[in-house]
């Protein structure tokens, strides 16, 4: 990789639409994270609908894993940056954030990733309400998020990246080296809420649905 190509702010560059085949414009923005080192964000929008959007993380590539204890309200604030390729964990509450073939990176903070989750989990809510089970373990997990939020409850917040495009910005983050097995273990696909062995997925297109069986 040539890293002067990178030493610029920001700049622009043209490829082919992977769906219309029409110029798309990449945009490239250079930012320098305090106490972590300098990301390059990367988005595109096409007129035909593509959108794309990834972090790029310049001093480390290596698969790694970030788990963060959230004990305060302080700890909401922990920033967080999730490229496509991460995965999120918050294994109290059964959840898990897998990457799609469209999924988009974001930086935010643990208040936000709750935030996501918490949207997630009301418009699935509506899908089983009928479902006495899922409805009542979906509010069950609205209510803890809750209780989260307030300082009340304490979750561990879990990032894994196997391009180690993904962090947890603070100094109560315990960061490890993935294994390759471990890298090689992480799926995509969508998001799923584990309710009591069954799931409520959501895809990478936002589209909603509950998936019975155990």
């Amino acid at each position: 990789m040539n890293h002067n190509f990178f030493k610029q702010e920001s700049f622009e560059t043209r490829v082919p639409c992977p769906l219309c085949h029409n110029d798309l414009v990449m945009n490239w923005q250079r930012d320098n994270i305090p106490y972590f080192g300098e990301i390059m964000y990367i988005s595109a929008k096409c007129q035909c609908s593509f959108r794309f959007a990834d972090t790029m993380i310049l001093s480390s590539k290596e698969p790694m894993r970030y788990e963060m204890p959230v004990e305060t309200l302080e700890d909401l604030d922990a920033r967080v940056i999730r490229s496509t390729s991460g995965t999120i964990r918050i294994p109290e509450m059964g959840i898990v954030i897998e990457p799609g073939t469209v999924s988009e990176s974001y930086i935010t903070n643990i208040e936000g990733i709750l935030q996501r989750v918490q949207s997630v989990l009301m418009m699935a809510s509506r899908w089983v309400k009928d479902e006495e089970e899922k409805f009542a373990r979906s509010q069950e997990l609205l209510c803890m998020l809750e209780e989260v939020t307030e300082g009340k409850k304490k979750i561990t917040v879990i990032i894994e990246d196997p391009l180690g495009n993904s962090a947890i910005i603070s100094k109560k983050a315990i960061i490890t080296k993935l294994s390759k097995e471990e890298a090689e273990e992480l799926n995509t696909g969508m998001i799923v809420f584990d309710i009591d062995k069954s799931e409520i997925a959501h895809d990478v297109s936002d589209n909603i649905q509950p998936l019975g069986g155990d």
